[in-house]
């Protein structure tokens, strides 16, 4: 069981980004979408993810391979898909990448353009922090999930997104209950306003934001109202603005809630690179510390 919940939460990060490419930075659906689509702003194909999960994969990759993570190792793997795949990552994670190509170390580089741009909060850092929550266990989950955001987001607003995220991830793959994982997480949390916004969630509207704070409320709210994977990642991507993302974040969640078997097969069968996705978070739970 924690295996398919563990495997459901990387394979659900990439259904939801697929799901939501499309649909980026276009208003709320009237009709909602419920197949995978193409199009959109990067032309996308039915089925085909962005560098949420390029990201992700990366980040997989690197705690396979140093068991455990290395931030040396990660920046030289954003640094080759962001080579590969330049249209699709934001300017934080495109300026620093740019840097750190340059020679710069990684937090050095991120701090630098922090400063420069005068922050650093986006959600590029939440995204793609799921793989954390898969591979360590909770009591690990909130250093390790810093430790990754800072790769590329200085903010520490960033990194508590992401904790909080992959806390719930960590929990919920060890058999903690959905709401026990989100208690846990808020209980952790030490950003005033990310504390306030989810220890009420439902006072305040969903957004589907570029805001790391504004998105993880967006999607862990999206997630805990909803009653399956599917009502889940239709809601969120739904929302349209930055729906890839917002879809990734809800996804991953709802992986980790109800599992692998739980994603409709139209969807799976859609999704692009699915054999090396599925190896990967097999992989990456069997190396994880349990």
């Amino acid at each position: 069981m924690n295996e398919m919940r563990a495997v459901g939460a990387f394979i659900g990060l990439a259904i939801g980004d697929a799901m939501g490419a499309p649909l980026e930075g276009l208003p709320p659906r009237s009709i909602a979408v419920t197949e995978m689509l193409g199009g959109g702003i990067h032309n996308t194909l039915p089925g085909q993810y962005t560098d949420d999960t390029l990201q992700a994969s990366a980040l997989a990759g690197t705690l396979i391979q140093c068991r455990g993570f290395d931030p040396e190792d990660f920046a030289g793997r954003l640094v080759r898909v962001y080579r590969a795949h330049p249209e699709f990552f934001g300017p934080t994670s495109r300026a620093v990448l740019d840097l750190i190509e340059s020679g710069l170390g990684p937090e050095a580089a991120a701090a630098r353009v922090h400063e420069a741009r005068g922050g650093s909060r986006s959600n590029g850092s939440v995204m793609r922090g799921i793989p954390v929550g898969i591979f360590y266990p909770p009591e690990e989950v909130r250093a390790a999930s810093f430790a990754a955001s800072r790769v590329t987001h200085f903010d520490p607003a960033a990194g508590e997104g992401s904790a909080f995220v992959n806390r719930m991830v960590s929990g919920m793959c060890r058999g903690e209950e959905a709401d026990a994982a989100f208690e846990e997480a808020l209980r952790a949390c030490r950003d005033a306003e990310l504390k306030d916004l989810l220890g009420d969630y439902r006072a305040y509207p969903p957004e589907p934001s570029l805001d790391a704070v504004l998105c993880t409320h967006c999607a862990v709210r999206v997630f805990l109202e909803a009653s399956s994977f599917r009502e889940a990642v239709i809601a969120a991507v739904n929302l349209g603005g930055d729906a890839d993302t917002v879809g990734a974040i809800t996804g991953g969640l709802a992986g980790a809630r109800w599992g692998h078997e739980a994603i409709p097969e139209s969807w799976l069968s859609a999704l692009q690179d699915r054999g090396e996705l599925l190896d990967l978070a097999r992989r990456l739970w069997s190396a994880s510390r349990v």
